[in-house]
């Protein structure tokens, strides 16, 4: 399995912002308020990227030798979920920047600085999540198979 390329998850991230500032100042357009994300969110997401952590830390201990009774199952879904939260956290992040952008001309407004503050802190968080995601992929990673005396490789059709 391929790790997901950092390039990817800008590029989402970059997507998610341009298509959500649209949308952002379509609807503020028709008259309605943008609010800042609540402060809740923020706290969400960074309990997830710390339970990420955590969970792709028992794997890496697992895999440098250190923790050898680890379940394989509990090995595999540690690095989908280390692969959404890259995913996850790309798009919030997106999400949070289009916020940013939407007001960053009107920042002498107590309002509108409010919202890209909001949304400042909430952006850090997700950015937080898409590499706490990157690096337990990177962590989960298990080395190739080493070659047998006869030169074939472990686990190769005979």
């Amino acid at each position: 399995m391929q790790t997901t390329p950092w390039t990817r998850l800008l590029l989402i991230a970059v997507l998610a912002a341009v298509g959500s500032f649209g949308v952002l100042r379509l609807v503020e357009g028709r008259g309605a308020t943008v609010l800042g994300p609540p402060v809740l969110s923020a706290l969400v997401v960074i309990a997830i990227a710390v339970a990420v952590g955590a969970a792709g830390w028992n794997v890496r201990q697992f895999t440098r030798g250190k923790r050898p009774g680890l379940d394989p199952l509990f090995a595999a879904r540690t690095v989908v979920l280390a692969t959404a939260a890259g995913y996850t956290g790309a798009l919030l992040s997106g999400w949070y920047a289009g916020h940013i952008l939407l007001v960053l001309g009107d920042l002498e407004f107590d309002g509108r600085r409010e919202v890209a503050v909001a949304a400042a802190v909430a952006l850090v968080a997700t950015v937080l999540l898409a590499v706490t995601g990157l690096v337990v992929e990177r962590w989960c990673r298990v080395p190739p198979p080493e070659d047998d005396e006869r030169g074939s490789p472990a686990g190769s059709p005979a």
